[in-house]
C-alpha cells in the first residue's frame, strides 16, 4: 500500500542512510517475529544487532541473517560475545566465525571485560580487516562511570583505530553510560561525545521512549539512535517526524509559512 503524503513533515534520508540511522536490538526474538518486524518496518531500519551472545545459541541464526540482509538491513554481532571470546583468548576464532556465518559488522566494546583501551584499539584494528566496526564506549556497571575526558579520548582513539561508528553506552535498561540511574541524560557526557566523534558518526543507545525524544529534540530528527527494541521501530519513526505528542512541535516546524 502506498503511504500518504499530505502532511508536511521533517525530511528523512532514504537508505542507505549516513545519518538518521535506527539500530535495533535483537534480544533473542524468534524468526516469525523478525519476519513481521522486517515486513512492516525495514524501510526505517539500518542496523540489526544480535545482542549479547544470542547469536551463539540461536538455532535459526543462518535463516535470520539471510532474512535481515535481504531486507537491506545491516547485521551486527553484539559486543559482549566478542568480549567473552577476547577474555578466553579466542577473539580471532570469534571474528572468523562471524565472517563465515555472514555478519556484515561487529561491535567492539569493553563494557564488562577487564580490557585496556589500548587492547580495545588493537581488537578494532583486527576486526576492521573483515567488518564494518561499531565501537561501543562506556561501562555497563553504574559504579564505573567514565569522565567526559575519558569518553572523548576513547572515542577519538576508537575512530583512529578503524571504527566507522561509535555507540554511546546505555544498555537495554537505559540507566548507565550516558544516563544516570534514573534514566535521565548526562548532558555533560553527551556534549563531550558530540565534540569528540562528530554527531554523524555517533549512535546513542536509547531504549526508552523519553530518551529517544530527548535526543531528537536536542539533535533533530536525523540523530542516530541505537538499542531500540525491534518492535518499536515504527513508533520511533513517528517520534522522528513529529507524529507523536512527545515531538509534536517538530511537525509544526515544517508547516509552510
Amino acid at each position: 500500500m502506498m503511504l500518504p503524503t499530505f502532511l508536511e513533515l521533517p525530511p528523512r534520508p532514504g537508505k542507505p542512510r549516513a545519518t538518521g540511522m535506527t539500530h535495533v536490538l535483537d534480544n533473542g526474538i524468534d524468526l516469525q517475529t523478525v519476519t513481521g518486524v522486517l515486513d512492516a518496518a525495514a524501510d526505517y531500519l539500518d542496523v540489526w544487532k544480535l545482542g549479547w551472545g544470542t547469536a551463539y545459541v540461536d538455532p535459526t541464526l543462518s535463516e535470520k541473517l539471510t532474512l535481515i540482509a535481504d531486507h537491506d538491513v545491516r547485521t551486527c554481532l553484539g559486543g559482549t560475545m566478542l568480549e567473552v571470546a577476547w577474555a578466553q583468548g579466542k577473539a580471532s576464532e570469534c571474528l572468523a566465525w562471524a565472517h563465515d556465518v555472514g555478519f556484515a559488522s561487529v561491535e567492539v566494546s569493553r563494557g564488562v571485560a577487564a580490557m585496556e583501551v589500548s587492547e580495545k584499539h588493537d581488537l578494532i584494528r583486527r576486526a576492521a580487516r573483515s567488518f564494518a566496526v561499531f565501537s561501543e564506549v562506556g561501562r555497563k556497571d553504574s559504579q564505573e562511570e567514565l569522565s567526559s575526558r575519558q569518553w572523548t579520548d576513547e572515542i577519538i582513539g576508537d575512530r583512529a583505530a578503524g571504527a566507522q561508528w561509535v555507540i554511546a553506552e546505555g544498555r537495554e535498561s537505559g540507566s548507565v553510560g550516558v544516563y544516570r540511574a534514573d534514566g535521565s541524560v548526562r548532558t555533560d557526557v553527551v556534549a563531550a561525545i558530540s565534540r569528540a566523534g562528530g554527531i554523524e558518526s555517533i549512535l546513542f543507545e536509547t531504549p526508552q521512549k523519553d530518551q529517544q525524544a530527548w535526543f531528537i529534540h536536542e539533535f533533530g530528527p536525523n540523530v542516530n539512535l541505537a538499542n531500540v527494541a525491534a518492535s518499536d521501530a515504527i513508533a520511533l519513526e513517528t517520534l522522528r517526524v513529529g507524529l507523536r505528542a512527545d515531538t509534536f512541535g517538530l511537525s509544526r516546524q515544517w508547516l509552510p509559512i
